[in-house]
């Protein structure tokens, strides 16, 4: 049972002297198996208090505090960029484990859609990533957080690939395009590093056009860090990615990273992979049907990215589509969308949103998703009450001519083969032929 706000507070003000709570409210954005609330004391200062809801949290929260405690050096000698927690406090919990209290951090959550290029945020998001990837690896390893070769890293993956395609309900393009990705062992020659692991927009923080503060660590280890990247690929603006790439690598000291960019971007696909696993792992029908949607999204979009012929048999159409054909449809629907005029409904809406990777694929390749999937046919779909791209035209009639506007015969745009011709006319074909003897 979720611990409330106001038990929280209590363990804040065990866990560091003095603190005399005043206000509290939960935390919304705490990390999966977390409680965590904000306290606000009598000198208006702001404390955040976490605590483990479950053995394996615990777990991993004591090594997280153990990076954090490793990590401060170079926070305080500039290396890092930002700041990071720092706890102020533990108290015990009834059940084992202990909550862990530290000052509330500054800054405020990365509005990612906002990032402009140039010099400023998005060139400060880059290096601050670059600097974590820099920090030695040997801190995560005596910390017991995991830690993995770029060999065993691409293992990984493939047995992610391997359980989505048992459930049956990923597009089989995608699974080829998938298995050829992590069959091509040069893409896969990295040197790992520490990564997050878990950055999203509520883990970054700014402040002043800057990267002021990261959070939420539990997940940190040594792993692949296109990882780190994935989501920023799929969710910042295109214009911004080369400004984001350009100082992440001008803060590297390691060689250039030539696949880099194409394992962040398959990375972010393979997160919709993880999310269908986990519903199906956990009987939860909304979440399958969310990942079933968008992996058709995404086969959708990629397919016209590669130029491919695809089908869409949730529109009625049973033949193959030129990929210029179904990107424009994309958009159309995107743009119906976003004017508030479109009648679709996103499958698996009782989801919480809150859970949803961040890397949704709206912009993966093509940026332009495909709306009204569910598991209503082959693909998973819907069929819509429109055809795409709006309404049918409607029929030829009186009531459609422009008015003021008046059709003569001389104005007749009927097809010209219903049309009379001479030769539909023999007795008057007859007379002429008499009339010229």
């Amino acid at each position: 049972m979720p611990r409330s706000a106001f038990a929280l507070a209590a363990l804040a003000t065990l866990a560091v002297p003095g603190l005399d709570g005043r206000q509290v409210a939960p935390l919304d954005t705490a990390a999966e198996g977390f409680d965590a609330a904000v306290v606000v004391d009598a000198e208006q200062r702001r404390w955040v208090v976490r605590a483990p809801a479950t053995p394996a949290a615990g777990a991993a929260l004591e090594a997280e505090v153990a990076f954090l405690e490793a990590v401060e050096p170079y926070v305080a000698s500039g290396d890092l960029s930002f700041v990071v927690p720092r706890p102020a406090g533990f108290a015990p919990l009834p059940d084992g484990g202990r909550a862990v209290v530290h000052a509330e951090l500054p800054g405020h959550p990365l509005a990612v859609d906002r990032l402009a290029p140039g010099p400023g945020l998005a060139a400060s998001v880059g290096r601050a990533i670059a600097a974590l990837h820099e920090l030695p690896v040997s801190i995560v390893e005596h910390t017991g957080l995991p830690s993995y070769s770029a060999e065993d890293y691409r293992q990984r993956r493939l047995a992610e690939v391997d359980d989505a395609a048992l459930t049956g309900r990923v597009p089989v393009t995608l699974l080829r395009r998938w298995e050829d990705k992590l069959a091509d062992v040069a893409m896969w020659r990295f040197q790992p590093t520490i990564t997050h692991a878990n950055l999203s927009a509520d883990a970054i923080l700014a402040q002043a056009g800057a990267v002021s503060a990261v959070q939420d660590w539990s997940d940190v280890r040594v792993a692949d860090p296109a990882d780190d990247l994935a989501w920023l690929l799929a969710a910042a603006p295109a214009e911004s990615l080369d400004t984001i790439m350009e100082a992440y690598q001008l803060r590297r000291t390691e060689l250039l990273d030539p696949f880099l960019t194409e394992r962040a971007l398959l990375a972010s696909e393979l997160a919709l992979v993880r999310w269908l696993l986990h519903g199906v792992h956990h009987d939860l029908p909304d979440v399958v049907e969310d990942a079933v949607a968008m992996l058709c999204d995404l086969d959708v979009a990629t397919a016209a990215a590669d130029g491919e012929l695809v089908e869409l048999p949730s529109y009625g159409y049973r033949g193959p589509r030129p990929a210029d054909d179904v990107t424009t449809v994309a958009m159309r629907l995107e743009d119906e969308d976003e004017g508030g005029t479109g009648d679709d409904e996103t499958v698996g809406s009782t989801v919480d949103e809150s859970a949803v990777p961040t890397n949704r694929v709206e912009r993966v390749r093509t940026g332009a998703p495909v709306a009204g999937y569910s598991s209503g046919d082959p693909l998973g779909g819907e069929t819509p009450t429109e055809p795409p791209g709006g309404t049918a035209a409607p029929e030829d009639d009186e009531t459609s001519e422009e008015p003021g506007t008046e059709v003569t015969d001389a104005e007749d745009t009927d097809d010209p083969e219903d049309r009379d011709t001479p030769e539909d006319r023999p007795d008057e074909n007859a007379e002429r032929t008499s009339a010229s003897s």
